[in-house]
Order: structure tokens, then sequence, then C-alpha cells
């Protein structure tokens, strides 16, 4: 229960950012602090959000009803990586459980190869922050081949339904996606009856 406590605590820090119109400034910043708080404790993820499959998992934790944000887990299972990707809106990703690499990917000249740029490497309790016009491109992976790792996702909409672009690292050539997501239910933060019959 007190997992489910942590996740709802963290889901109403958001909304009241919402509420009070925050810029992207804000988000990054004070989204941050309010992700590396939940990250800093590895006690509340539902397993059945946790768990690795044939490819990464994105799970959609919450999703604000007006879609200004929304939380997802990925799971990353040995080795697992992402396309070369964007986001077209800010993000912010913090390290739950395991590491991840995450390596910028810069357009080269038309039909050249992309170039990498800043690598980060995550580990637990780390909060790092992507941007529509910053550190959008990049590749993401599990920095261990025998082992899952875990990372939880803020993202300024409804991200498996923006439509986004993958991209061939050869050429820059681009490709339209949507995400979607891996789960057909989310986490019930809201019901507060074993915590309120124990008072």
């Amino acid at each position: 229960m007190s997992g489910l406590i942590r996740l709802r605590g963290f889901i109403q820090g958001m909304t009241r950012l919402a509420d009070q119109g925050a810029d992207e400034r804000r988000w990054l910043t004070e989204g941050a602090g309010l992700l590396a708080g939940l990250v800093a404790v590895d006690d509340w993820l539902p397993e059945e959000m946790a768990e690795a499959g044939p490819s990464y998992r994105q799970n959609l934790l919450h999703c604000d009803p007006a879609e200004r944000f929304c939380v997802v887990s990925f799971v990353w299972g040995p080795g697992q990586r992402t396309p070369v990707h964007n986001h077209s809106i800010w993000g912010l990703v913090g390290m739950l459980r395991g590491e991840e690499i995450s390596t910028e990917m810069r357009p080269g000249a038309p039909g050249q190869p992309m170039q990498p740029g800043q690598v980060d490497r995550l580990s637990p309790g780390q909060v790092v922050a992507v941007g529509a016009d910053t550190y959008d491109i990049h590749v993401v992976e599990n920095a261990y081949a025998d082992r899952t790792s875990i990372s939880i996702h803020c993202y300024g909409g409804n991200i498996g339904a923006v439509a986004r672009s993958v991209f061939d690292p050869a050429t820059g050539a681009t490709k339209r996606f949507i995400s979607g997501y891996h789960n057909a239910r989310v986490p019930n933060v809201w019901d507060r009856s074993r915590e309120l019959a124990s008072a």
C-alpha cells in the first residue's frame, strides 16, 4: 500500500504543476524534483508493470485526463534497446532499477549517417530531462546484458498517442510512428479503502 501512496503523491504533485499552467522550464525543474523523490525508493512499482518481454515495454502508469502529462514505466530486458527516435514534447527520465544508457543522435548532412552526441548512463535515483528543442533525438538501451532495468518517464502529453519519428541511423531518413502502450490496465492508485480502514 505504501507504494501506491508514493505513486499517488507524485501524480498529485504533477497535477498541481499542470493546474498552475507550468511552462516547460518549471516541468523540467520542479517536475524533475518530484520524479527524483519517486525513484529514490524502489518499493512502489506494481510487479505487472515491471515484467520484461521480448522487446522493451512501455507501460502507462497514469495519464492526466486532459493529457497534460503522463507517467510511464519502461522495462528493459537484458540488452534491449529502442530505435533512434524523437519525442516532440518535453520529458523526464528517472532511473528506478538497474541502469540505462541514452545516446543523443545528431542528424548529419542529407543522406549521411547520424552522429552520436551526449551520452548519459543513468543509475538508480538519477533524473535527466529531454526537450523538444534539445537532446530530443536519441537511442536508449539497457546497460546490462544479464538483467532487467526499469526507468520511469514523465512526458508533457500522452506519449503513447503522440505522432513521432524513428530515424535510420545510416541515412537520417525518418518514419512516422505512434508508440502506444503495452499494458491494458493502469494501477489503481485511488482506492483508499485499506489505508482509511487502518486509520
